[in-house]
């Protein structure tokens, strides 16, 4: 099978996902400026789960425009991680009502270790599909960045129950070390 239709139902989704979490949001009440500074974690949550989801995308379609083909295992291994990136609206909204709770918190960042695990998961799948294709083993090879991400995942949930906002920053910190896919990637797609 080619990857197209597994592209296309992952992209309608997560599509899907954001919607759901757009939805979640709710006007303020009153017109005052006041109104809108109270919602400031709510949109903050809401911004950065939305950020998270745009790197999920951009790198799941970075990846699958070097996968070859599709396999039953690597259509499982995508279901996990659909599955894991659906939760995000529930975590977003539970950690932007209650910013300074700690199991918010870390309940927010198992849900992100869950679905980094679950790309990982579908990372490898591919590669052991792949297993003739050298070049996809040489671009998915490097684990750094995947040990440093559940480090800091782990490391987050671990702080967010002694400051919450510790536990934010070591999630920000993932999104950022992901935020640009692999150049590698790139550069194969590029050629």
């Amino acid at each position: 099978m080619k990857t197209n239709r597994l592209e296309a139902f992952s992209d309608g989704v997560l599509a899907i996902i954001i919607t759901i979490m757009v939805l979640e949001l709710e006007a303020p009440k009153d017109i005052t400026l006041d109104a809108i500074i109270s919602l400031i974690p709510v949109l903050s949550s809401y911004v950065i789960s939305f950020l998270y989801l745009g790197t999920y995308w951009n790198n799941h379609h970075h990846l699958f425009h070097i996968t070859d083909k599709v396999s039953g295992k690597i259509l499982w291994a995508n279901l996990h991680l659909l599955f894991w990136l659906s939760l995000i609206p529930f975590a977003t909204s539970w950690i932007g009502e209650h910013h300074n709770g700690t199991i918010p918190s870390a309940f927010y960042g198992f849900i992100l270790l869950m679905c980094a695990i679950a790309y990982f998961i579908l990372q490898n799948t591919i590669v052991k599909i792949h297993r003739h294709d050298s070049s996809i083993q040489s671009i998915l090879g490097n684990t750094t960045k995947r040990k440093l991400s559940l480090l800091l995942y782990t490391i987050g949930i671990g702080l967010s129950f002694f400051k919450p906002y510790f536990g934010i920053a070591c999630y920000l910190a993932v999104l950022v070390l992901w935020f640009i896919p692999e150049k590698k990637i790139e550069n194969t797609i590029n050629n």
